[in-house]
């Protein structure tokens, strides 16, 4: 089901913030005050998510350009969030990532934002288990400055996103927001008048 239009659904959770855990994380911070790109990525030391993090890492100064906050999550716990932000790159860490990571090892945010992969269900007596990988898909959403959900994209494990698209999505929701110009095909930000 798509959230595109609803409002994101509320969550706190704990996170690793510039290097630190913090209990009670929130989108809520966010509200009235910026736009939010939230990633979901499926595992901490993984073969692709380092290349994402990375390229996020690389483009922050392009997201506040246009009020925009990232924020990732996984259904990886926190201290392994620490643990990935402390191991250098050549060994397949992220040192250096500043942007918030959320640790959803309950996996409810995932779930209510639609990228859990696989789902709960019931074997021949009656016991619950779970079918499929019970991790994240390549989710990203962008969320406007009152807390709706404007784009929605979701990708396969192994299918990274390409960061310039995604800020090219924020910069023709922000011109319609502001000038309330609609996009075109192939519409580039710099065609904003």
């Amino acid at each position: 089901m798509s959230l595109l239009l609803q409002k994101a659904p509320k969550f706190t959770a704990p996170a690793l913030v510039n290097g630190e855990i913090v209990q009670n994380f929130s989108l809520e911070q966010y509200l009235g005050k910026q736009y939010v790109v939230l990633f979901f990525y499926p595992k901490d030391f993984s073969g692709v998510c380092p290349t994402e993090m990375w390229a996020l890492e690389e483009s922050l100064s392009a997201f506040a350009e246009k009020e925009a906050a990232v924020v990732a999550c996984s259904t990886d716990t926190e201290e392994v969030h620490q643990a990935w932000v402390n191991t250098p790159r050549d060994k397949n860490g992220i040192e250096g990532v500043t942007f918030p990571i959320i640790a959803d090892t309950a996996k409810t945010i995932a779930s209510n934002f639609g990228v859990l992969a696989g789902y709960g269900d019931l074997d021949d007596e009656g016991n619950a288990t779970f079918v499929g990988a019970p991790i994240a898909l390549r989710g990203t959403y962008i969320i406007n400055k009152e807390g709706t959900v404007m784009h929605e994209s979701h990708n396969f494990f192994t299918i990274a996103r390409n960061i310039p698209s995604v800020l090219r999505e924020l910069d023709a929701l922000r011109n319609f927001e502001v000038n309330g110009e609609i996009c075109l095909a192939n519409w580039k930000a710099e065609m904003a008048v």
